[in-house]
């Protein structure tokens, strides 16, 4: 058989000794996580001569207060802090990542699962309580008869996270352990919503939560973070984490990152990243953000005059660059000068031996690198563009602008 208590509910009981005597009344539950990550091993006693441990195998009953079989003065000294987790002290109010709800949310009470094994009482964690019954018993309890309590609580619809979908990480040395959904769940979500839960967290959490993802992923949700968060973010990592992470995000949005940041912390970054990237970046850190030059990415695909639809099919297989680039391909000559662009619609319907040439799209609209963000806004706008070449007084082809840059630029106006 097995029942549900509240953590709450047990704490503050009387603790009673192998003579049947009062000692003291409970003040926390320990686990210890190396050992067994769901399973109560130690009871903390608060006693008139301090705290006191009780090993919960020597417990023989939880009802109606806390018996042990051992004598008092077996009860060892000490409060258990060291790799221990406290479950009032290090689980309750705490934050998490609820990744069904897309949110953060605050624990407000413990869920114990109460069984039975030889005869000896065995209390494990099965859940963190994260809506209103929690603070409800939390805030009534000792002022409501407890009788009452449980028929109001009946009432109160449960909401609680598994706590086999619960990660511990370890961000804050003063209370040692903070929650989060496993990290291979909150992988799986879009990065928009990590982005949208990251901003939610405190700072020492936030960085926890990028420690912990894939570099590809921290660095699509860093793309979608706000930017005061974005900063505080990157500075809170050591250079090589931070690098790992700039060096996955599209260039045009690194380089606005690091262009923000203090400039030697960037240059910090910089040496920690791989040359080829590190080159991609400075060369945009040249140019003032709010020109065409400064919202570009140049990662495109650009094609010679001679090429097919086929070879043009072949280049966006082997194209690692971001997706919203591919909406259209350039064509240049031998010098780099802009000729054409082909718009990916008409690739996949063209037969496989097709000019690219033929497949252009007329007129051929572009903007020299110095144009002003006002400028660029207006001609996606007028001509419904997906991308937009930028290209240097020579009109050598230099950088491409993509439409989520716009809807960012956008954003930030309003």
């Amino acid at each position: 058989m097995m029942s549900t208590l509240a953590l709450t509910e047990v704490l503050g009981t009387p603790v009673f000794d192998s003579a049947g005597t009062q000692c003291g009344r409970v003040r926390e539950l320990a686990m210890v996580p190396e050992e067994d990550r769901e399973r109560v091993a130690v009871v903390i006693v608060r006693t008139k001569s301090g705290d006191r441990l009780v090993p919960f195998t020597s417990v023989t009953s939880i009802n109606g207060g806390v018996r042990s079989d051992a004598a008092y003065k077996q009860w060892a000294k000490g409060d258990g802090s060291e790799g221990w987790l406290l479950l009032a002290r290090d689980l309750l109010d705490q934050q998490v990542i609820d990744v069904f709800g897309r949110k953060v949310v605050r624990v407000n009470d413990v869920d114990l699962h109460h069984e039975t094994a030889g005869n000896r009482p065995v209390l494990k964690v099965g859940s963190v309580d994260v809506g209103p019954r929690g603070a409800v018993r939390r805030l009534l309890k000792g002022i409501v008869p407890t009788v009452a309590l449980h028929a109001l609580l009946k009432k109160i619809p449960p909401r609680a996270i598994p706590w086999d979908f619960v990660d511990l990480i370890e961000t804050d040395p003063a209370r040692r352990v903070k929650l989060k959904i496993s990290h291979e769940r909150l992988a799986k979500l879009h990065p928009a919503d990590i982005a949208d839960i990251v901003e939610k967290l405190a700072p020492d959490e936030r960085e926890a939560v990028f420690e912990t993802l894939d570099e590809e992923v921290a660095a699509e949700a860093l793309e979608e973070v706000q930017p005061k968060v974005k900063k505080a973010i990157v500075e809170s990592l050591d250079s090589e984490r931070a690098a790992e992470i700039v060096e996955e995000m599209k260039p045009d949005a690194a380089a606005d990152l690091l262009a923000d940041l203090p400039e030697e912390r960037t240059s910090e970054i910089l040496l920690e990243m791989e040359p080829q990237e590190r080159e991609e970046v400075v060369e945009l850190l040249e140019f003032r953000e709010d020109t065409a030059a400064g919202r570009m990415t140049t990662e495109y695909l650009a094609l010679r005059p001679h090429n097919t639809a086929a070879d043009a099919v072949e280049a966006l297989r082997n194209f690692k660059g971001g997706v919203e680039t591919v909406s259209t391909i350039y064509i240049v000559d031998s010098l780099g000068t802009l000729i054409g662009a082909v718009p990916l619609a008409k690739l996949v319907l063209a037969e496989q031996d097709t000019p690219l040439l033929a497949l252009t799209q007329e007129p051929l609209i572009s903007v020299r690198a110095g144009a002003r963000e006002k400028e660029v806004a207006e001609l996606f706008d007028k001509y419904n563009l997906l991308t937009l070449p930028v290209v240097d007084e020579n009109k050598k082809l230099t950088g491409v602008i993509t439409s989520d840059d716009i809807i960012s630029l956008l954003r930030a106006k309003i």
